[in-house]
């Protein structure tokens, strides 16, 4: 069976920023192997991709959706030109840039799925939100229903990319010009 990492991107000390980690508790109270929490560096997502089949990343987002709204994206493999910039990331050069680094150096993992959570507030010292705590429950429980499935396969799971999951029936495309925190 192909490694699988669940990569949990967040700053603990930015509000809505720390939901990638508290999926990352839920995931492993629920006894998920190989989860992976990291800031968002470049080179730490790198390494923590490193030889992995498949990959689950899960990091906040800014894009106008409603907080606690969980999106669902296939990126893996070497499908088309990631649309991610540099201004995406509170990260420095972050997720994005490490995504289409290992992307170009065809070292992304053949399935690499990223669930980013709408976050509400990203301010230094501010607490997770209670909409962002519910997207990271929403999310966790996504995760645990599709990580078996992940695990088997070295293919892509789904054609498209981009649908919103999760809070009710809302489902559509992800809105344009959104952030990857």
């Amino acid at each position: 069976m192909e490694r699988c990492v669940i990569l949990c991107v967040g700053n603990s000390d930015r509000g809505d920023d720390a939901v990638g980690r508290t999926v990352a508790a839920l995931l492993r109270d629920a006894g998920a192997p190989e989860v992976v929490e990291c800031p968002g560096e470049s080179g730490a997502v790198l390494d923590a991709l490193e030889k992995a089949g498949a990959a689950i990343i899960v990091d906040a987002a800014l894009s106008g959706a409603s907080p606690g709204t969980v999106r669902r994206f296939e990126i893996g493999g070497d499908g088309p030109p990631l649309r991610l910039s540099f201004g995406w990331s509170s990260h420095g050069l972050g997720l994005a840039e490490a995504l289409g680094v290992a992307r170009a150096l065809g070292e992304l993992p053949a399935v690499c799925v990223l669930f980013v959570i709408e976050g509400e507030s990203f301010a230094p010292g501010a607490p997770l939100s209670e909409a962002a705590r519910a997207g990271a429950a929403e999310a966790a429980r996504l995760i645990l229903r599709e990580l078996p499935s992940i695990r088997r396969s070295a293919a892509p799971l789904f054609s498209t990319g981009g649908d919103m999951v999760g809070r009710g029936d809302l489902v559509g495309p992800c809105p344009q010009g959104g952030k990857i925190l």
